[in-house]
């Protein structure tokens, strides 16, 4: 009987699951070692198969309508001799009652390694792979690690290289290390299976026992059925040129436009003119009259042009009945800023989809409902209800909260930060994360893209499209809802409940999406990312203030994962023509206290040569100009007579240090390839994370802290990583 025709059977005879025999018959056929086992249906016939195999032997009651084994007394192993097979049979007999339908003898497995591997279908993701250890670990520890079908080999690696335990994969008291391409196999055939048959659910296989050799066997196995997946309501997908036309209209009409401070008619609407946006702009509201000077129509039938984009205020249950108006002026884009739709309850969620009905039937796109608006830095359009006008950049961000987005626009505004731009999506009832996504990927404009996320529409669509985009650009992600609490809060709030955390996480990994745990490390990465080059490898070289925040950033680098390489003897040498002859003659390089605003550019210089290191961090040589200030004031304090041209001076020598060993940073970034990262410690008013030297593809990047800098490299290591799998 082939594969097909078990499966079949057994759904026919309206069977859940397979049998033991039948699940490992499958799994064999697709690349998984089981072990040698034999089904029997009397006593005699399983002594004389335990016999041929050898004692000691295990032996396993099988039915239709036995599951769990374990749990109902029907496995007994390491039987020694014929007389324990006897009690043995019998006792099976006495608890799997009328269930029982035969037997299952195989021989004993010895091995202290054990794994466990399977397959289910998440709601969201579709199929997913799982391996880690097994046994009675499995649920203790929760070592194991997800992948999305289909699984590469390179995947499969990586992945194996994620459990947390794995001194039990390498040699180990004695035992060879384990096959690592036969653990691949195994999730390749998952895989396989997965996409051969829909419907199977889930797949286990626990335990996978290495032995001393370091060989796979599988010994127990169990395949559940299911219904043939029913695909994942799928929403008709908004095409990148549409996205494009949402973030640059030529003109746009305000209807629920309000001359009330405060109000949202009046916020998007004074956010908007006061931005600088040359696009025509038209005021609606049902009583007309003027609104700042500019005539207000009643409807938008009465504009006397064409109108790009329409920007709702209404209230919920009025919005509705404007789409004819929208319909007979050709206003095929809405931005509904208006609330209480799905995220209210199940009387918003009828509203919602009927105006989705509508809006479908009349060729109108709606960008929300409930949503904080939009920003284009690029074309002065700030339609947001919060005055933040950054500037043009090259970073986009989308944002399931707007409010947290907007305060986030904020912050990079204040950290040098330029912004591609930003979409508070609301409740997404037709456009969705994915849409933009897809947009993202096409935009020339958009190198770097940053998310909050609460909840996703079609986890599949979204895996698939992030990984296509982070083959070109890259990706960062926060998660809210991670938490039992969290979950609740972002259920309340979008109306739509957050996805499992790890099948999230893992198809995020898979997808070369970085996932962050704070809101400031989106802005982190978008400065890192959008400024620097990705290193080829994980070596870093360091140069410090101080021997102290050395040892620091060494101790940071190695829990990263980055290497602090020796100093080769060439370059100790050309550093001690630099260096006074009591430097440490290590990495990182402690610049003795020297001021010499020259020692550092060239020690940089000779860091960037060496072939030994792929990354450069330098920390305490930017930022001195507010220890300078404390050293000014105490010696102004100390004798009020002191030469105040010098101190007058002194802050003009600074910046023009800062500025030119910032140049250099970048100019050496551009002829090496190399990133160069620096740790700011003493900030000042005029501190950025991000400076801009015209002319130069790269920019200088700085942070506050040595964790966020070592943190931000490694991110940068291992997209490059991530990229590197994807040709393999």
């Amino acid at each position: 009987m082939d594969i097909g025709e078990i499966i079949q059977k057994a759904g026919s005879e309206g069977r859940s699951s397979l049998t033991e025999a039948e699940s490992k018959q499958v799994l064999e056929a697709y690349g998984v070692p089981v072990v040698t086992e034999t089904v029997v249906s009397t006593y005699l016939d399983a002594v004389e198969q335990a016999k041929k195999f050898g004692f000691p032997v295990v032996v396993k009651g099988l039915g239709s309508r036995i599951t769990h084994k374990t749990e109902r007394g029907l496995v007994y192993t390491k039987i020694a001799n014929e007389k324990d097979l006897s009690e043995a049979l019998q006792a099976i007999q006495n608890a799997a009652g009328d269930d029982l339908e035969g037997y299952l003898v195989q021989p004993q497995i010895e091995g202290n390694r054990e794994f466990v591997a399977g397959l289910f279908r998440d709601d969201q993701f579709g199929p997913v792979v799982m391996f880690g250890l097994g046994g009675i670990f499995t649920e203790a520890l929760q070592d194991v690690v997800f992948r999305m079908a289909p699984v590469t080999r390179a995947e499969a690696l990586h992945a194996i290289g994620e459990i947390k335990g794995q001194p039990l994969l390498g040699a180990f008291r004695g035992q060879k290390e384990v096959d690592r391409e036969a653990v691949v196999l195994v999730m390749a055939g998952l895989s396989r299976l997965a996409a051969d048959f829909p419907e199977i659910r889930e797949v286990d296989v626990n335990p996978l026992i290495a032995d001393a050799e370091g060989c796979l066997t599988a010994v127990d196995a169990l395949i559940t059925l299911g219904n043939i997946d029913q695909a994942v309501l799928r929403r008709p997908p908004i095409g990148p040129r549409a996205i494009y036309e949402l973030f640059h209209p030529r003109s746009v009409a305000f209807v629920g436009a309000s001359a009330t401070f405060g109000k949202w008619g009046h916020m998007l609407f004074t956010n908007v003119a006061g931005g600088g946006y040359r696009g025509d702009i038209y005021l609606v509201n049902a009583k007309g009259g003027k609104i700042a000077g500019r005539p207000v129509y009643k409807s938008v039938t009465e504009i006397p042009g064409p109108v790009d984009l329409g920007i709702v205020t209404l209230p919920a249950d009025a919005v509705a009945s404007i789409i004819p108006d929208f319909q007979k002026k050709g206003i095929q884009k809405m931005l509904l800023i208006t609330s209480g739709f799905s995220e209210t309850g199940s009387e918003g969620r009828r509203r919602e989809e009927e105006l989705v009905r509508l809006a479908r039937d009349a060729g109108i796109l709606i960008l929300g409902p409930n949503t904080m608006g939009i920003v284009n830095p690029h074309i002065h359009f700030y339609c947001t209800g919060s005055h933040i006008q950054p500037k043009p950049g090259t970073t986009a961000l989308l944002a399931q909260s707007g409010n947290l987005g907007t305060q986030l626009l904020a912050f990079a505004d204040d950290e040098g930060i330029g912004i591609r731009a930003f979409c508070g999506s609301g409740n997404e009832a037709m456009v969705t994360i994915e849409d933009y996504l897809e947009g993202f990927i096409a935009d020339d404009r958009t190198e770097t893209v940053l998310m909050y996320l609460e909840s996703i529409k079609d986890g599949r669509r979204f895996f698939e499209t992030a990984k296509r985009l982070c083959r070109r650009k890259p990706v960062a992600v926060l998660k809210g809802g991670r938490t039992e609490s969290g979950n609740r809060a972002a259920a309340s709030h979008t109306g739509a409940m957050a996805s499992n955390m790890k099948v999230f996480d893992a198809a995020c990994h898979q997808a070369g999406v970085v996932v962050v745990e704070h809101p400031m490390e989106l802005l982190d990465l978008s400065a890192a990312f959008s400024s620097l080059p990705l290193p080829q490898g994980n070596r870093v070289a360091a140069l410090t203030i101080g021997g102290g925040w050395g040892v620091v950033m060494a101790d940071l680098c190695e829990k990263q994962g980055l290497v602090v390489p020796q100093l080769s003897p060439e370059l100790i040498a050309k550093i001690d023509r630099i260096l006074p002859p009591y430097w440490s003659r290590s990495n990182p390089i402690d610049l003795v206290a020297e001021f010499d605003p020259a020692i550092p550019i060239m020690i940089v210089e000779e860091l960037m040569k060496w072939d030994g290191c792929d990354a450069i961090v330098h920390m305490g040589v930017l930022g001195r100009m507010t220890f300078f200030r404390f050293m000014m004031d105490s010696a102004v304090k100390a004798d009020p007579d002191y030469d105040r041209k010098l101190f007058a001076s002194i802050p003009v020598q600074v910046r023009e240090f800062e500025e030119r060993f910032t140049r250099h940073l970048v100019g050496l970034m551009d002829r090496y390839g190399k990133p160069i990262m620096g740790v700011t410690l003493l900030p000042d008013e005029k501190t950025k994370t991000v400076v801009e030297i015209p002319g130069y593809r790269y920019k200088g990047v700085s942070f506050l802290t040595p964790e966020r800098t070592v943190k931000c490299l490694a991110e940068l290591y291992r997209y490059r990583c991530w990229l590197n799998r994807q040709e393999d």
